[in-house]
């Protein structure tokens, strides 16, 4: 399943492929990825008053923000969060360089530092800050049609896509022997009894499975749908998905689909799950709006993943872009993609250096 991993596999699919491939952008703009851009942001009637700072901060953020690297760098990151590397090529600038910018961006707070592993991120302040207020004042005076930031955006969704291609290329040299993989993971079994409560008995209509990798979770589910749907970028993986759900073909379909932008009609399905995938995606949060876009008053969404972790040799070797997530920022995308309310299951593991995975199920208001 490219942007899902595997079909229901517990690392990784195929659905990075090609869906997860960044759009083009057009020329001389930056291509928006989320529901509305940092412009929509600024003008937005509905943001708080932001606090007011002593003159030391104002002058600090004035000087952090009053750099033309520094500022390029907080276009890009309207994009959403990026690694220091992926911001030095975008940038075309040495990593060494882009840091010290990043450094002075973060002390005056408007930008977000979030280790993992041995990478860093770096993303705009999540809390409608006096900080991200300032910066997205600044952010909104841009020409998108500048040269130089349109150079910026061209170079960056290159680095998105060779990424990408690099998963892809990984996804489909592992299609046809998961197995080994998923025994990187704790028991199936185990947990498939854990998603099948957290989705609830149904009878569910219609089941959608974003990045249906090798088909896993709709025959899991095969018993309480109406009618199945799952889709991925992989077509070897959906060819493998099409074969292991022959027995359910009345039932069930696969067809090949992009997570950022699902072959679904919003408001049509009453239960979307999203199994081992944002971990691979270079915008997870736009992903799960993008499911909970298809769901319907009611629709219950369930994300499977993993906890945070450190074991980063699955970045390295298994094309993982994330360690996992924490029980907050799977609730801030949610909350913002109008499901409030997630309650959270943990499966913690039996043997040293596992993975704990996590069971994310709410549905939208």
């Amino acid at each position: 399943m490219s942007l899902k991993t595997n079909s229901g596999g517990a690392a990784g699919g195929s659905q990075i492929s090609e869906k997860c491939r960044a759009p083009s952008p057009k020329k001389g703009a930056f291509p928006r990825r989320g529901p509305m851009s940092y412009k929509d942001m600024f003008i937005s009637p509905i943001q708080p008053v932001p606090e007011r700072r002593d003159a030391r901060r104002v002058v600090g953020a004035l000087k952090a923000a009053g750099e033309q690297t520094r500022l390029r760098a907080l276009a890009l990151l309207t994009e959403g969060e990026l690694a220091v590397g992926e911001l030095a090529q975008a940038l075309d600038q040495s990593q060494p360089r882009v840091s010290r910018h990043l450094r002075l961006l973060t002390e005056a707070g408007l930008v977000e530092r979030a280790p993992e592993g041995a990478w860093v991120f770096y993303r705009l302040p999540r809390a409608y800050t006096t900080e991200r207020h300032f910066a997205e004042a600044l952010l909104g005076m841009l020409d998108p049609a500048d040269p130089l930031l349109a150079r910026d955006a061209e170079r960056l969704s290159a680095v998105r896509a060779a990424r990408d291609e690099m998963a892809a290329q990984y996804f489909e040299r592992n299609a046809a022997d998961w197995e080994r993989v998923r025994a990187l993971h704790l028991p199936e079994a185990d947990i498939d009894s854990a998603i099948l409560a957290a989705a609830g008995k149904g009878p569910f209509e219609l089941m959608v499975d974003v990045g249906v990798g090798q088909g896993r979770m709709i025959q899991l589910f095969a018993d309480r749908v109406r009618r199945a749907e799952g889709f991925d970028t992989s077509r070897q993986m959906l060819a493998i998905a099409r074969a292991s759900l022959d027995d359910l073909r009345a039932k069930a379909a696969v067809r090949f689909g992009d997570a950022y932008a699902p072959p679904i009609e919003a408001g049509a399905a009453d239960l979307v799950t999203i199994h081992q995938v944002l971990h691979f995606l270079s915008d997870p949060g736009r992903a799960v709006t993008e499911a909970a876009r298809m769901l319907k008053r009611g629709g219950r969404l369930v994300i499977v993943d993993f906890a945070p972790h450190h074991l980063e040799f699955l970045r390295e070797e298994h094309a993982h872009r994330r360690l996992g997530f924490a029980d907050a920022e799977i609730a801030e995308w949610c909350a913002a993609a109008g499901i409030p309310k997630m309650k959270a299951t943990t499966l913690a593991p039996k043997k040293r250096d596992a993975l704990t995975v996590k069971i994310w199920a709410g549905d939208k208001t």
